[in-house]
């Protein structure tokens, strides 16, 4: 089930109908990095111009060579943090154009079945800034676990394993469900979406093609949930029933 869920999921990211939503979101993001390279470099002139003057009083013999050191390791810690920045900035972008993508699964792939409703435009805002807030959090508990040998790669995976299933399971839930009932169906069936997170980590772990990673969860975890629910149709009668996550 999860990797039929994947396999439709990795198809959807290249079918005509995605199409757009896919360069609408890269278009965006390189935007988005084009302006933040501008501002990042405008704030190191701001900072580092006025340290480097004081420097180089009366300008000596050295200060050109300064200069064009400072200059390369300008351009390196710019190019870095563009790096680091990819990732969430991509995130952030595309948590904008989940609904777009599920609609696209649930028309073609659910023709027969109700379609979802998409999440009003404030909760919309805030679902993309956790889905940014996923990525980072979960890459910081990475980052930090680095230096301890046999943990990182396992930390990273499960960390993320669980904020990405988690995250992108109950929104694709919602669409369907009131968040709290989302939520329950998710606790309930939490082994595999988790499982189906590890999925999503692994390919947020290559290079390039993690820059579709919140388009590939959306699209994996609706196919995911309409599994779920056909297998579990009777769950919205125990739905009130408290569960733990």
């Amino acid at each position: 089930m999860i990797l039929d869920a994947a396999r439709l999921a990795f198809a959807n990211l290249f079918a005509a109908e995605t199409r757009t939503v896919f360069w609408k979101v890269i278009g965006l993001t390189l935007l988005a990095l084009v302006a933040l390279w501008f501002l990042i470099r405008e704030l190191f002139v701001w900072l580092a111009l006025p340290w480097i003057d004081a420097l180089m009083p009366g300008t000596p013999d050295w200060a050109g060579w300064l200069t064009f050191v400072v200059g390369i390791f300008a351009s390196l810690g710019l190019a870095l943090a563009l790096a680091l920045l990819l990732a969430p900035v991509t995130a952030l972008i595309a948590g904008f154009f989940l609904d777009d993508v599920a609609e696209v699964v649930e028309k073609r792939d659910y023709p027969g079945e109700p379609p979802g409703t998409p999440l009003p435009l404030a909760e919309a805002m805030v679902t993309s800034v956790k889905f940014l807030g996923v990525v980072i959090l979960g890459n910081i508990v990475a980052l930090m676990l680095l230096l301890v040998p046999g943990v990182n790669l396992v930390a990273f995976f499960l960390v993320n394993g669980y904020l990405l299933g988690r995250e992108f399971f109950e929104f694709a839930a919602m669409r369907h469900r009131p968040p709290a009932e989302a939520r329950l169906f998710r606790v309930k069936h939490r082994a595999t979406v988790f499982l189906a997170g590890l999925i999503l980590t692994a390919f947020l772990a290559i290079p390039l093609l993690n820059l579709l990673t919140p388009l590939f969860a959306a699209g994996m975890m609706v196919h995911l949930h309409k599994m779920l629910s056909a297998r579990d149709p009777g769950f919205a009668s125990v739905a009130p029933l408290t569960l733990r996550s």
